[in-house]
C-alpha cells in the first residue's frame, strides 16, 4: 500500500521515483483478473491488486519495477508510458544480446514467444503506480498454476535461461538506467 498512499498524497510539486524491489511468493489478480485464471494455487498466496491487468506471479528472483510518475508533468499518455517501459526491456535485454519484442494486444516484453516482462499500472489524477515485473533467475513453476495474464498455456522465461550470469542487482542498476533514459530523471530508491 505504499505506492498507493505515495500516489495519493502526491502533490505538483512531488518528484517522480521508481522502486526496485522482489516479492515473497504471491499470485495477484488485476482489476479483469478471472479467479478462474488460477488453476492451482497451493500454499502461495493469491491477492487483489488495484492494477490493470489479469493474473501473475510475483516471487524471488523476479526483478520488480513500480514507477511512481506524474504523467501530466512528463506530457505521457498511459499507453507511450507502457511503450516506454517494453521499450527499456528489450533495449536491457539487447544489452546482452537477447531479442526480444512485443505481441499485439498482450502487454509485456516476449523472447521467442515466451514472456520474459510482465507490465501492469493503474493511474490515479494522472500519476501511474505499479509497473513492470521483470524475470531475472526465478522458480518459473507456479507461472504453470495460472494462465499467465489470462492466457492458458502461456510459455514464460527469464534472463538466467538466457545465459546471461550478471546477477538481480547488476540487471536491476541496467533497469534503472534504461527506464530513466527513456522515460526521465527521477529519484531512485
Amino acid at each position: 500500500h505504499a505506492m498507493q498512499n505515495f500516489t495519493e498524497s502526491r502533490g505538483e510539486s512531488t518528484g517522480d521515483e521508481i522502486w526496485l524491489l522482489e516479492h515473497s511468493p504471491v499470485f495477484t489478480l488485476g482489476l479483469a483478473g478471472k479467479a478462474e485464471h488460477v488453476l492451482d494455487p497451493g500454499a502461495i498466496p493469491i491477492i487483489r491488486s488495484d492494477r490493470g491487468g489479469q493474473v501473475t506471479y510475483h516471487g524471488p528472483g523476479q526483478l520488480v519495477a513500480y514507477l511512481l510518475l506524474d504523467l501530466h508533468r512528463l506530457g505521457l499518455g498511459v499507453r507511450q508510458l507502457v511503450e516506454r517501459m517494453e521499450e527499456s526491456v528489450i533495449a536491457l535485454l539487447g544489452d546482452y544480446g537477447i531479442a526480444a519484442g512485443r505481441k499485439l494486444r498482450a502487454p509485456g516484453v516476449y523472447v521467442a514467444g515466451a514472456k520474459i516482462a510482465a507490465v501492469a499500472l493503474r493511474v490515479k489524477r494522472g500519476a501511474s503506480y505499479h509497473g513492470l515485473a521483470l524475470n531475472v533467475d526465478m522458480d518459473l513453476e507456479p507461472f504453470s498454476r495460472i494462465d499467465p495474464c489470462g492466457y492458458p498455456g502461456l510459455a514464460v522465461t527469464q534472463i538466467r535461461n538466457l545465459g546471461v550470469r550478471d546477477s538481480i542487482e547488476e540487471i536491476g542498476d541496467r533497469l534503472l538506467k534504461r527506464l530513466s533514459e527513456s522515460i526521465a530523471s527521477p529519484k531512485v530508491f
